[in-house]
């Protein structure tokens, strides 16, 4: 007699499934590899049949949660580092299910979703029919093999009262820089909802300059070129996700993701027709390894990425696309304070996206109006002198466009307007002026950029650079070059956000502390540091 999926998950769970190594010989010896030093996850295949070798290498997640929704997603891979992640070109049933424990005693909702070749094997479920406010676990079955429990919770019913949100903001996970010691930190901790900003995987090449070299498996000769086909964007895919950290944080909590410009081209130019087949080959990729719904699923290369989140009374999120649709960059790195910069037809969102921000922030009778952005929204002058120097692919080098938004902000009196920000690698923390020409005027908002997970080197506190900004900018209030993460508490009467920091991503041995901790309210907008 097979077991039940009840026994099934009961013997898994009793192997302790937190840590899951391949059932291939060769993928047992390339994650021994990758992960030395650290304690692989347990196989969760149960008896039986075994025609199919281990295929949840790649873990197991769950994204946008609603108040009766959320999506569920994995992928079938049982060679990760293989074009076709090792799969034939059939579809294969997988069978879910959605328990109210972690035991998995207790099924609320099940079913089975075919992962197509066509979509790289993965599977998305938009399971509904949930309740409001709940944590639920979740698990994937394909044949024989069982996936590792995860953990997710809905959000609260629309206007519904919520005490707190937790909250974890991330970007900028450059495999070969370092190791995700930030996210190991993240999922110590399981948070209520993760944002990542973007730069989800890097387009580089994977050779001997990375970090990790020396603990990477041998990995086909592809990974020698920069990514560009679709199967090349779904082998790096394969590889960053077989991190087992970056793994455990998708497991514990729900995300909530956008994009960046490294999941297709650094600085890549939306207007460039030249570049449309890499952006369909990645934005494809891009969904197939995200727990994203069907309408971010792309069409070519286009897809939409903008969209909302509600969590009751707390918090709109406003989840934007800063890169497919905006206005070519300016020549040259930075900017001085032009007529170009300045021009009103420039756009970083696109009419249609903007439109729909504009239309979006103050509306849902919320105490926080959350922007979930990629690339810094406030003003930031490199130059303490008299003259003035803005980066040309941030929000500054689209000047008209970022204060349409902050008067939008004024304009409607919404309440706690927060900018969540990535891309730039390091801590900004800074309060968002109605006039930026002024530094006295009235604060109307704040903004929290986070630093990478990993990039570049360790970081540390400062540099020339960071205190040339510090002089030039009396708005902002804190900064760093640490990697790390952020983590926000956010109620009613006020957000906190700590600063989470890592001394080092270059070796396996790190430390991981609160820097400092920042607090805003919603009526007295203002950053101050605690």
């Amino acid at each position: 007699m097979s077991p039940s999926w009840e026994d099934e998950s009961a013997a898994v769970i009793a192997q302790g499934l937190r840590r899951r190594g391949f059932l291939t010989a060769a993928g047992l010896a390339a994650t021994a590899a990758l992960v030395a030093g650290r304690p692989e996850r347990a196989h969760a295949a149960v008896s039986g049949s075994r025609a199919m070798p281990y295929p949840f290498t790649l873990g197991i997640a769950s994204g946008d949660p609603l108040s009766t929704a959320v999506v569920l997603w994995t992928r079938l891979a049982p060679s990760p580092f293989e074009v076709d992640g090792g799969m034939a070109t059939d579809s294969f049933p997988v069978q879910w299910v959605v328990a109210e424990d972690a035991s998995m005693a207790t099924v609320v909702r099940r079913g089975t979703a075919l992962a197509h070749a066509e979509y790289a094997h993965s599977v998305h479920v938009d399971v509904g029919g949930l309740r409001p406010d709940r944590e639920y676990w979740y698990q994937f079955r394909c044949g024989p093999h069982l996936s590792g429990v995860g953990r997710t919770r809905t959000a609260p019913a629309p206007g519904a009262h919520l005490d707190h949100l937790d909250l974890v903001v991330a970007s900028c996970q450059s495999l070969g820089a370092g190791w995700y010691h930030a996210w190991k930190d993240a999922a110590s901790e399981p948070a209520d909802l993760v944002y990542f900003a973007g730069d989800y995987i890097y387009e580089y090449a994977t050779d001997a300059t990375s970090v990790r070299w020396p603990y990477t498996p041998s990995l086909p000769a592809d990974f020698t070129r920069q990514t560009d086909t679709l199967g090349r964007f779904r082998q790096q895919y394969g590889l960053y996700k077989s991190d087992p950290d970056l793994q455990e944080a998708h497991r514990v909590s729900p995300w909530m993701v956008t994009w960046d410009d490294h999941e297709v081209f650094n600085d890549y130019d939306a207007e460039d027709p030249s570049l449309y087949q890499l952006r369909a080959n990645a934005y494809r990729a891009f969904w197939e390894h995200m727990p994203l719904r069907s309408p971010q699923r792309p069409s070519g290369y286009t897809a939409r990425m903008y969209r909302q989140l509600d969590y009751g009374d707390l918090a709109r999120f406003h989840v934007i696309d800063a890169r497919q649709y905006k206005t070519g960059q300016l020549p040259g790195s930075t900017v001085g304070d032009t007529a170009e910069r300045r021009d009103p037809s420039r756009q970083i969102l696109g009419t249609a996206q903007e439109a729909w921000l504009l239309d979006s922030l103050g509306s849902g009778a919320t105490t926080w109006d959350v922007m979930a952005n990629t690339v810094l929204f406030s003003r930031l002058d490199s130059d303490d002198t008299a003259g003035e120097r803005f980066s040309t692919g941030q929000w500054d080098a689209y000047q008209a466009a970022q204060q349409r938004v902050i008067d939008t902000v004024a304009a409607k009196d919404a309440g706690g307007f927060v900018v969540l920000t990535g891309d730039i690698h390091r801590n900004y923390h800074l309060n968002v002026l109605k006039d930026f020409e002024d530094p006295d005027s009235a604060v109307v908002g704040v903004e929290f950029a986070g630093t990478s997970i990993s990039s570049g080197r360790d970081g540390g506190e400062t540099d020339s650079g960071l205190e040339v900004r510090t002089r030039a900018n009396p708005h902002l209030v804190s900064a760093d070059l640490r990697r790390g993460y952020l983590r926000c508490r956010i109620s009613h009467d006020v957000w906190t956000t700590q600063v989470r920091a890592i001394d080092r991503i270059s070796t396996l041995d790190y430390r991981a502390w609160t820097s400092h901790t920042l607090v805003t309210e919603p009526r007295r907008p203002g950053l101050q540091v605690s």
